[in-house]
C-alpha cells in the first residue's frame, strides 16, 4: 500500500526531527546546551523572518495573542529545548528522543487536568504504553565499543530528569499556545513570535553572571547548529504544515511522532552499529502508545 503524499510528508517530518538529534549531539557537547540553543535560535529566527516576509503573513496578530505566544516560546523553547539538548548531550539522540516522546502523555494529562479535556481508557492505555516503551528504550549501558552518539556522558538518571523537564516544557508550551493557534493564525508568524521571545530572553540571560561560560565557537559546531535549524524547522516544519493541509490531525500527529523509531536506522547508518532488540521494541511500544493517545 502506498501512502498518500500528505502522510508521506508527515513521515518526512519525523525523519527530519530524528536527524536533528544526530546533528545536535556533537554540537551540544562542544557548545553546551544553553549557547547551542541560543545560537540555533538566531538561525531559526532568520529563517522564519525570511519566510514570513516573503509570504506577507505579518497581519492578524493582536497584542494578547502575541504575549501568549511569547510566553509559550519561553516555556516551550527556552526551557523545553535547552533541557532537551542537555539530555541529548548526556544520553545521546536515541535515548533523549525516547524520553522527549513523553511530552505527548504529559500534554494529554495536563489537558485533562487544566482544560477539562476527556481522557478515555484508550488514552490512559496509550500513556502507559508510551511510558513503558521509553523505559525499555533507555535501559542498559552502552557496550564498550559504542559510537560516541550512543555513549553516556554522566549518569543516566540526570539525563532522564533533563529529558522529563524538556518533555514538560514542550507539553506546557503547546497548551499555552493552543488557544491562539485555534484562531487560524499563520503558523510561521506564530513560530516567529515564539522563537523570537525565547531568543530575546536567552540573550538577556546570556549577559548575566548566571549564564554558563561561552565555549570556543568552531566552524564545525556552528555548521552543525545551523544544520539543526535548517533540518528541524525549515524542512521538517514545512513538511508538517503541508501534511496538515490534506489529512486528519490525529493521523499526521501520530506519523510525525515516529521519530524514536526512525532514528534507529539513521543511527545504524551513521554509526555502523545495529541497535539492540530492546531499543527497537521500546521505540515501537512508545509509538503504539502515542498512536492511542492521538487517536482519542
Amino acid at each position: 500500500m502506498i501512502l498518500p503524499l500528505h502522510e508521506l510528508a508527515a513521515l518526512g517530518t519525523a525523519t527530519c526531527w530524528a536527524g536533528t538529534g544526530l546533528f545536535a549531539t556533537d554540537a551540544v557537547r562542544m557548545l553546551g546546551p544553553f549557547h547551542f540553543n541560543l545560537i540555533r535560535q538566531a538561525f531559526v529566527s532568520a529563517l522564519l523572518m525570511l519566510i514570513v516576509s516573503l509570504s506577507g503573513a505579518w497581519a492578524g496578530l493582536a497584542m494578547p495573542q502575541a504575549l501568549t505566544l511569547a510566553l509559550s516560546g519561553v516555556v516551550g523553547i527556552l526551557i523545553g529545548d535547552t533541557f532537551n539538548f542537555a539530555a541529548v548531550g548526556r544520553l545521546g539522540p536515541r535515548r533523549a528522543g525516547a524520553v522527549f516522546a513523553l511530552n505527548a502523555p504529559m500534554a494529554a494529562l495536563m489537558g485533562w487536568w487544566l482544560l477539562g479535556e476527556s481522557l478515555p481508557p484508550r488514552a490512559i492505555l496509550g500513556i502507559a504504553l508510551t511510558a513503558a516503551g521509553v523505559a525499555l528504550a533507555i535501559l542498559g549501558r552502552p557496550r564498550s565499543d559504542a559510537h560516541r552518539l550512543e555513549t553516556l556522558y554522566g549518569t543516566v538518571i540526570t539525563g532522564v530528569f533533563l529529558g522529563l523537564g524538556a518533555a514538560f516544557g514542550q507539553a506546557a508550551g503547546s497548551l499555552i499556545a493552543r488557544p491562539v493557534m485555534t484562531t487560524g493564525i499563520d503558523p510561521y508568524l506564530a513560530s516567529l513570535f515564539r522563537v523570537g521571545a525565547s531568543g530575546l530572553a536567552m540573550s538577556v540571560l546570556a549577559a548575566t553572571p548566571f549564564a554558563p561560560p561561552l565555549r570556543p565557537l568552531t566552524r564545525r559546531a556552528l555548521f552543525l547548529t545551523a544544520a539543526t535549524a535548517f533540518t528541524g524547522l525549515l524542512v521538517g516544519m514545512t513538511l508538517f504544515l503541508y501534511a496538515l493541509q490534506g489529512s486528519q490531525t490525529g493521523i499526521i500527529a501520530t506519523l510525525s511522532a515516529t521519530s524514536p523509531v526512525i532514528i534507529l536506522p539513521l543511527l545504524w547508518l551513521r554509526t555502523g552499529q545495529r541497535p539492540s532488540a530492546l531499543s527497537w521494541g521500546g521505540a515501537a511500544l512508545a509509538v503504539c502508545g502515542l498512536a492511542l493517545i492521538f487517536s482519542r
